[in-house]
């Protein structure tokens, strides 16, 4: 793990899968309103370290973690370290994940387990590790990055589709039994981002845009903004935000 010597911010929070793309923007979002943001990756360390130079440079003040968020002992030595620090996290963001592009009759069974594994088991274990410093210190915020293919699926985009609409019935169940302790998890969707899980399977052509009544996909600073806002509302949970201009 590294760490900045800058620790005096007052808020904390951790992103999954932050080396790059929109965990990326999410990490510096958080850092340009001046908290210490852990930088979570799994193989990309070059990439997270990055990452972290960046939140330095836009104020901000961080550490690395690497854990497969696959395995739940590593995710919850991962926890435990970043609660250790100063300040102790008061937000989560599950960002991580993986894509897959293959249409469904030709969808190869263990792609199809890692993708699952990954993207659902994956949030579950950080659910699981993240609701309990919360609900220890009176509460807190989890936010959850899904997609819009999750409620209408994708052409080729089976298993990712798949994984996603189950972190829906993940994050409801969530909120329900944590909201007493006044922890608040929500559900956002990104929209249409080139990242590495689009590959791909970004729209292209003169029609691409037309499920989308502004004509354009969100911007990932705009994206990033909001999930710096949700994460300081007190009173939501148990909600799913769309972040482009398609309806649900």
């Amino acid at each position: 793990m590294g760490q900045s010597n800058q620790m005096n911010q007052r808020h904390a929070v951790l992103v999954t899968g932050a080396s790059g793309g929109i965990g990326r923007a999410i990490s510096l979002a958080f850092a340009a309103a001046g908290w210490s943001v852990g930088v979570h990756y799994h193989r990309n360390k070059a990439a997270a370290e990055d990452t972290l130079t960046h939140v330095v440079a836009a104020g901000g003040a961080g550490a690395l973690y690497e854990a497969d968020i696959r395995e739940s002992l590593a995710v919850q030595q991962m926890l435990e370290a970043s609660c250790r620090q100063v300040p102790v996290p008061s937000v989560f963001i599950c960002n991580a994940g993986i894509g897959g592009r293959h249409l469904l009759l030709r969808q190869d069974e263990e792609e199809w387990a890692q993708v699952l594994i990954t993207n659902l088991t994956g949030t579950f274990h950080c659910l699981r590790a993240m609701a309990p410093p919360l609900l220890a210190r009176g509460g807190g915020s989890i936010i959850v990055i899904g997609s819009h293919a999750g409620f209408h699926g994708a052409i080729g985009q089976a298993a990712y589709a798949a994984s996603k609409a189950g972190l829906i019935g993940l994050v409801h169940t969530a909120a329900q039994e944590w909201g007493t302790g006044n922890v608040r998890v929500n559900l956002l969707l990104p929209g249409w981002q080139m990242t590495g899980l689009s590959e791909g399977a970004m729209p292209t052509g003169d029609n691409s845009w037309n499920g989308h009544v502004l004509g354009r996909p969100p911007s990932r600073e705009e994206i990033a903004k909001t999930v710096l806002h949700l994460a300081q509302l007190n009173d939501v949970s148990g909600q799913v935000w769309n972040c482009d201009s398609r309806n649900l």
